[in-house]
This record gives structure tokens, sequence and C-alpha cells, in this order.
């Protein structure tokens, strides 16, 4: 089911497969600022990653001495949510557990997403309820894909600070102990798919909070994301995107024992209460 959320300068539409923001238009240029999905390079538009982020090593985990299998970025992006709240401007949608999640995911909880504009803002909001009796572990991040219409390096990022971005490699899909470091111009970082040939960028912390995307060295948009951790960068080769990934945890490191409760950049939420976080996107 497709839902619609507008306001006087944005609509958005999400479906409720997966809670996937798909597009975020401007309402006076019809200007769409989220990737079409085009399956030749990519056929997601904005999943939601939940209760991993990336992969597991061998794509499974234990807990309490039993092994489970979960695939890469888990299962939220391809669940049915519920929509449970909506108005003009603000709509709500809920993952409820149930028996196929209990078999990935053994632990009862509720997912709340929600999507809310506010002039030319739109702030999409995460809420895990714990409703066991033990405390859950979890991750949850953003893969937002923005698309650039333009030649890929009539492109490139601004960040909040300058600084030195420390950036994690991947091996097997999995965090290594290689880096490398990218030393940002005037805060920017110029597009090019050289980039990203080993694939995504990865950063565990970093000091910026909000990034622009910049068309032509003109701001496009911004997203902002204090309440998260880490952050993802991403494209495919030739592909008109760039994916502004904030996330709290990430793949497995190479060293992984399979522990849920012991893997690196997990979070966790106690018996009867909720973790909640959001993230922003702004048309400048």
């Amino acid at each position: 089911m497709i839902t619609t959320i507008s306001n006087v300068k944005l609509t958005a539409k999400i479906n409720s497969r997966g809670a996937e923001l798909f597009s975020l238009r401007n309402n006076d240029s019809n200007r769409e600022y989220i990737w079409e999905g085009n399956p030749d390079f990519w056929p997601k538009h904005s999943p939601v990653l939940f209760p991993i982020v990336g992969t597991l090593k061998n794509n499974s985990y234990t807990f309490d001495e039993k092994e489970y299998q979960l695939l890469r970025h888990g299962f939220a992006r391809d669940s049915e949510f519920k929509v449970i709240r909506q108005n003009d401007n603000e709509v709500t949608l809920s993952l409820f557990f149930n028996t196929e999640t209990k078999k990935l995911f053994p632990f009862q909880f509720e997912l709340f997403i929600k999507y809310s504009l506010f002039e030319n803002e739109l702030k999409i909001s995460y809420g895990i309820a714990n409703l066991d009796i033990i405390k859950i572990p979890f991750s949850i991040g953003a893969h937002p894909a923005f698309a650039l219409p333009l030649a890929f390096e009539n492109y490139s990022l601004e960040f909040e600070s300058q600084e030195i971005l420390k950036c994690y490699t991947l091996e097997n899909d999995l965090i290594s102990d290689t880096t490398f470091h990218i030393e940002l111009d005037d805060k920017k970082m110029p597009l090019s798919y050289s980039i990203f040939e080993n694939d995504a960028l990865i950063f565990k912390k970093l000091n910026s909070k909000f990034i622009t995307i910049l068309e032509n060295q003109k701001p496009l948009l911004k997203v902002l994301f204090s309440d998260f951790e880490n952050l993802g960068l991403w494209t495919k080769p030739n592909a008109k995107f760039i994916c502004i990934e904030p996330w709290l945890g990430y793949s497995d490191t190479i060293h992984s024992n399979g522990n849920l409760l012991e893997k690196e950049g997990i979070q966790f939420v106690n018996a009867n209460e909720s973790y909640d976080c959001n993230f922003s996107i702004q048309i400048l």
C-alpha cells in the first residue's frame, strides 16, 4: 500500500512494504530527490535497516547458545508494515514481532517509523519498543538514495566540519583492519565513481552531524543525523544516485565471534523501554 503525505512545499510517498520512502518531490518544481530504483543498478529507494546493519559473518549470529540466520541489513526492509496513524503531513507505520520474525530474531518488539513534513524538511523517526522481559540487542540504519540527474562529477558532499575522514574498508562484506583517510577540501568531498571502486565508504565516527549535497557547487539538500554514531556513503558504478546512510551499527568485523551481545556497534534497549532516534532531509 502506498501512503502519500504533503505540505505546501513537499510531497512524500511511502510504501508499506519495508516502510520505504520512495518519493520526495518539490511541489513547485516537481523535482524528485529520491532515486528511481532502476533494477539495472539497484532496485531499492530508501530501505530501513533492522535489526542489523550490514552483513554478519557467515550471515549468522548466536544468542543464548543458539544460532540464527539473518541476511544482510535484516528483515525490516522486506516486511509489510501497518499504517497506525496518518494525517495530511505525517504518517506512522509499525512492524510487530511475529512467528516469522522470531525465527530470525528471537525477541518481542514493535518497530515504529514516522515520516513527518515540516516546511522544506522530511523528518524520519524510528522507535524500537522492547516488549520482552530481557534487553534487546539491535542495530538500525537508514539507506536513502538521492537522485543525481546530472553527471556524477557535477556533485560534491559538504560536511559540517573540516576533518580528515577515516574510512574502513570491507573484506568479503565484513569490516576489515584496513583503513584509509580522505582529507576534505574546505569541508568538501568531490564525488567520483573511483572513490567507491571498493564498495561503500564506512565511517565509525564523524565529527560532522550533517552533510549537504552540492550540485554544481550549489546546495541541493542536507541530511542531518545527530542521533547516529556511524555513517555509510555508497553508490554503484555509473548509477545516478548517492546514498547517505546514518547508522547505529555496521557489518561484523573480520574478527567477530558471532555472539550478538558482543557485536561491535550493537545497541540495546531495556525491557519495557523504547529507543528513539531520527534523522532529517532538508530540501535547500
